[in-house]
């Protein structure tokens, strides 16, 4: 005998923690794909942009690597930003053959902050947690996946 619960189209966790962790995710996403809707970006243009901005002078090759996406790929994303003027290419001063991508937004001022909105939020939230709470929660957190990504190993 089939009940309501056992025809549930997605499981979700038992646990209240499992249920957070997944809403958290969730929350996340939403707030992305909002930013990236706000600016005309895709997930993969926006993930570039974020990665740009974080590391300086990044080659394209680390870029590609980041995302893991093909050369070809990583060419024609980069060619899409440095159009949108959201980053710039700068060669190689001891190698011509090497370019350097460095981005020209802030991304800590409108409308680029979309992009970290979400996450600034929850770091000031973190930011007033008693510290003892906070780090036992990233370990909580740490363990879990740790533990997880182990287990997916095998």
């Amino acid at each position: 005998m089939q009940t309501s619960s056992d025809s549930s189209s997605s499981p979700s966790p038992g646990s209240d923690l499992g249920r957070a962790l997944l809403a958290y995710g969730e929350a996340r996403r939403v707030a992305a794909a909002a930013a990236r809707r706000e600016l005309a970006l895709n997930e993969l243009d926006a993930r570039a942009l974020v990665f740009v901005a974080d590391n300086p002078g990044a080659r394209p090759s680390h870029v590609r690597d980041h995302l893991g996406i093909t050369s070809a790929g990583v060419t024609t994303l980069i060619d899409r930003l440095v159009q949108r003027g959201a980053v710039r290419r700068d060669l190689d001063e001891d190698d011509r053959r090497v370019n350097h991508i460095t981005a020209t937004v802030d991304l800590d001022s409108p409308p680029w902050s979309a992009l970290r909105a979400f996450d600034d939020g929850i770091e000031a939230v973190i930011a007033g947690l008693d510290a003892e709470r906070a780090a036992a929660a990233a370990s909580l957190l740490q363990h879990l996946i740790a533990t997880v990504a182990i287990a997916a190993e095998r």
